[in-house]
Parts: structure tokens; sequence; C-alpha cells
């Protein structure tokens, strides 16, 4: 059990007399105030309209925790702040080190979730707009397994559509055999280009796309058999990114799996009332259920509200996104009968997603009540001038040319501080250093808000980076092979006396909090900042309580610190999808 857990336990029992409330304990943010604290004073006093100062008095008086706590503080205008005793806190260590999930306890009620991540275009080339939705589903995947949860990772690509009708002709019009073996996407992509332009200016040619799309749904065997060439070719390209990136997937299913479904969903929208014809199309209407600032259906404008309403089939008889995601979320609920399902996307796309699960309410009511639907969305990645990344002559940067170079510059670096290794060991801490530092530039920021690609931020090895973090890991594995003995923890007694000893420890004994946390509101930078934090914490450490010119139960403990430090910041950057290399 987590302090946090534990003390959370304790205060339910102490404030069981006023009828139940949310006891929540949280660190404290400055070690002034102690090692945690809560607010829970505060929301029993606004209930009963009491002194919130006076209540937290009540709650201390029945709080049982005088083996762990020194005597309970009350600040503010009733924050009760908790200080761990060094001696229960050394007793309370020995366990986490011994535990091979570092303190994460294992969940009351294990999820299901599905997670939505990634969803490359099939004949296009994945780019610097899908590192985002990457990382931040592949981190957030691992960690649930992590904590305890039943993972399902959805890539959810796109294979269906207008395009393909471009793409079908410029196959068998224009197509380069030798281009398309070099590089299949990026073929694939030229012509597509080509013909969408032509396309444009020439009404034939947008007449023979169509011809060609329209053949490819009826089933035509030609372009069908041409059409799983290029889903084959890309799904190739793909997987190779992401083994490269160590990104995998539990199902791949593109748009076309769920093409069958699609009528079938517009008849039972329109049979219950849900859809309504306008202007030939078949769309979703405001219920006129709650307040219209929360309806999604409604827009205001300078007359007022609105209709905003959803089509789910164009007057021409053809679905779209809205309808597809229908179908696709009715069948990973009877499939897979998740408790959650997660996307991942850019924010862009909120309102879509708003108006998708306010739909499915209202079309599977009952399956609905089942399930936590979440947009997880993100904003973009963008260049020194604020404007979104691009490469120097305007074009979308593709995400391996990017990765390429990310290697490059991480090996230049590499060189420069260790040139005595091998060309081998040097090309493989790059790549390490490399992915690893535009993992964690991803990551770091809060996932809502826009953030600048930089190179040289992210690839120092100062301030809140992966480098940093992987060099610090890298320090505390060299400290046992000079010891040049072997390390088992087994029950060791550590000792807690120095402030920096203390220090280290309770950050240590966070990890097991900050997991859990980080799921509530899916944000892996909670997880990031922590391990920035627990690296400087460990530095201050490492200066100021010699590890190796200490002797006996001393260095022992110091040791033992040293280990699990190193532990959980090889576990904290495997959760985002980070290697932690044995040398730099």
């Amino acid at each position: 059990m987590t302090i946090s857990a534990l003390l959370e336990s304790k205060l339910r029992s102490a404030t069981a007399s006023f009828g139940p409330v949310e006891a929540r304990v949280q660190a404290a943010n400055d070690a002034r105030f102690g090692d945690y604290q809560t607010n829970i004073a505060m929301v029993l006093a606004k209930q009963q309209k009491a002194n919130p100062r006076q209540v937290a008095q009540q709650i201390i008086d029945q709080l049982d925790v005088a083996d762990m706590c020194a005597p309970l503080e009350i600040a503010g205008a009733g924050f009760i702040n908790f200080r761990l005793k060094p001696e229960w806190l050394a007793k309370h260590f020995t366990g986490f080190l011994s535990d091979a999930r570092l303190g994460v306890p294992q969940p009351e009620h294990a999820r299901t979730l599905v997670i939505d991540f990634s969803s490359p275009n099939v004949a296009k080339p994945m780019h610097v707009g899908h590192i985002r939705s990457t990382f931040l589903g592949d981190a957030l995947s691992r960690i649930a397994e992590f904590v305890g949860h039943k993972v399902i990772r959805d890539n959810h690509i796109g294979d269906w559509g207008t395009q393909f009708g471009m793409i079908l002709l410029g196959w068998k019009t224009e197509l380069n055999k030798e281009a398309l073996a070099a590089d299949a996407l990026l073929e694939m992509e030229r012509i597509y280009k080509l013909i969408s332009a032509r396309c444009k200016a020439d009404p034939a040619t947008l007449q023979a796309a169509q011809q060609e799309l329209v053949k490819l749904q009826s089933g035509d065997e030609e372009n069908l058999q041409l059409w799983h060439e290029m889903i084959r070719l890309s799904q190739a390209q793909f997987d190779a990114v992401y083994a490269r990136l160590g990104v995998r997937f539990d199902v791949t299913l593109g748009e076309s799996f769920y093409n069958p479904q699609l009528k079938d969903v517009v008849v039972q929208l329109r049979d219950r009332g849900i859809a309504r014809e306008s202007e030939g199309a078949w769309c979703v209407f405001s219920d006129q259920v709650g307040k219209p600032e929360n309806d999604p259906f409604l827009i205001k404008d300078k007359d007022g509200w609105r209709d905003n309403p959803a089509m789910v089939q164009k007057s021409d008889g053809a679905s779209n996104y809205t309808t597809t995601d229908l179908a696709t979320l009715e069948y990973r609920l009877k499939t897979w009968s998740p408790t959650e399902i997660v996307y991942v996307t850019d924010g862009r796309q909120q309102l879509h997603f708003r108006q998708l699960f306010a739909i499915f309410g209202r079309w599977h009511s009952e399956l609905a009540a089942t399930v936590r639907l979440a947009h997880v969305w993100f904003g973009a990645v963008l260049g020194d001038d604020g404007k979104p990344f691009k490469t120097r002559s305007g074009d979308t940067v593709k995400l391996v040319d990017l990765l390429d170079e990310a290697e490059e510059r991480a090996y230049a670096l590499v060189t420069e501080k260790n040139p005595e290794a091998s060309e081998a060991d040097r090309r493989e801490i790059a790549r390490v250093v490399g992915l690893g530092a535009v993992k964690y530039a991803d990551l770091l920021p809060n996932r809502q808000s826009d953030y600048v690609f930089s190179w040289e931020k992210m690839l120092s090895f100062q301030g809140n980076t992966a480098p940093y973090l992987q060099n610090a890991y890298v320090r505390i594995r060299a400290i046992f092979r000079k010891a040049g003995e072997a390390f088992e923890v087994g029950n060791t007694a550590v000792e807690l006396v120095e402030p920096a000893e203390l220090s280290l420890a309770k950050k240590l004994l966070q990890f097991g909090e900050v997991l859990p946390f980080v799921l509530e509101d899916y944000r892996p930078n909670l997880l990031a900042n922590y391990l920035f934090e627990l690296a400087t914490i460990y530095h201050g450490f490492y200066e100021f309580c010699p590890v190796l010119k200490s002797e006996g139960a001393t260095r022992t403990s110091r040791l033992a610190l040293c280990d699990a430090t190193a532990r959980v910041l090889k576990q904290g950057l495997g959760l985002l999808g980070i290697e932690a290399p044995e040398r730099m």
C-alpha cells in the first residue's frame, strides 16, 4: 500500500462520524509543509457550514497516525499536514526495496482499456503529425498495463475513402515500379498528389478517378487486388517504423473492416428518430436535453444558438467518419466489453468526438452506460516560427527522416563525449539517446499544449530531457561497476539519517502514487516530471552522501538507495517507451 493510500485509509476511519466523504491525500509540493497533506477538513466544513480549522482539529483528534507521523499540523485555511517519522519511513522503505512492482499497488478493480492511437493512412508515409498520437498512446498503454489493467492497443488505420480512386488511377497510369520498390509509400504519395492536382484542373480526370472508386466499392477484382497490395506495402513500412520505436499493437483494423456495418448503422439511427433528413443528407441534431453550452449539436453566434448537426450519411448515400466511428465503437464494446475506450488524436477533433459520444449514448444507452469514453486530445508540434513544424522547403516532415536525424545528431554528441568507444557502440547509444530524446520531448509538455520542436533542447544533457535522465541512470550503474561487487537487496536495513537520504527515499516511495494518477486524466507528463524530480534529488543525495567512500551499514544502505533509484528510473523511462542504456 502506498503512503498516501495508507493515510487515506486512516482518514476514512477518523471522519466516519461526519458521513461519507472522499479522503484524498497528496504529496506536499513544498517540504516546509510536511510530506503529505489533505484538504478534507475544508470539504467537510463546507458541507456542514463549520469552521475548517476547527473541523481539522476534530479530525486530528481521531487520527491514529502516531506510529508513522510526527504531531500533525494545521496550515492555512484548514489543510492537515503529515510529516513522516524517519524510523517509520526506513522500515517502510525496506519493503519497497524487494518489491518487483516498485511500490505500485495492484488496482482494486482491474479495468479493460481499448486505446486507439497512431492511425496512419494507407498509401501515405507517416509524418511528424503522427508522433504525438503514437507516443502518447504507447505510453498510456504501457503505464495502464504495468499498473495492472488489461489493454487492447487498436491501430485504426485509414484504408478507405475517395482518395483511393485517385491512387488507383495513378497506379494504372503513372506508377514508377522502380520507385515503388525503393519506397512504396513515397511513390504512392507522389501519384496521389499528381492525380489529385489533375482532378482539380481536369473534369475528365476527376470522372476517371471516381469511376475507379466505384469499381473498388463494387468489388471489382482488379481494383480490390491493387487496393490489398497498397495496404500490404503500407503496413510493411508502418511495421518497420513501429519496430524501430518499440511500439506494438494488439489489433490493426482499418476503416474498411467496418464498411459492411455502415448502412445498418444509418438505418437504425433513422428508424429510432435519432437522425433525420436534411437537404438529402441524414444528420443528428440536438435532442434539446441539457444546457445549450454543453450540447455538441448547437453552436452560438451573434444571433444566438443554432443547429450544428453531425452528418451520418451524405446526400449521395455515402457514409463518413462519424458513421465509421459509430460502427467501430459498437464493435469494440460487443467484442471486448471494455470499461474504457480511449481515443488519442489531435485537438482539432474535439467536436467530432463530443458528437460521436453523444450519438452513441442515444443509440446504445445501455452499452454506453458500461464504458468510459475519453478523447485524449493533444496540441500541435511547432517550428521555431510558431507554425506547424515543417521542412525548410515547407513540406511535411516525414517521421523516418525525423528519426534518422535524431540518431545522427545523437551520434555526433556521443562521439564527442566518448570518442574511444567502438563505432557499433556509439551507433547503438545514439539510437537509444536520439529516439529517447524525441519521445521525451513530446511526452513532457501538458498534452493539450502546443510545443516547439527544438533539437538543441531535447538532446541536451542538462535540464528536463531524456539524455539527462538516461545519464543519471548510467552514472548510478557506474557506481556498481566501480564497486566491483555484486549487490543484492535482500533484507537490507536502510539508514535514513541525512536530509538527502530522507528526501530520496520519500521521492522513490511516490512512484506507486504517480502512475495511477497519470491514468486519471491520461497525462504521461506527470511521470516525466516525477522522473526528473527524482534524478535531481538523487544528484543532491550523491553530492552530500558519499557512497563508495562510506563504510559498513551506511555504505550498504546508500547502495540500496542507488539501486532503487536506478530501478525506478529504468522502469519509469521504459513506461514512456524510452530505453535506459548501461553506458553513454
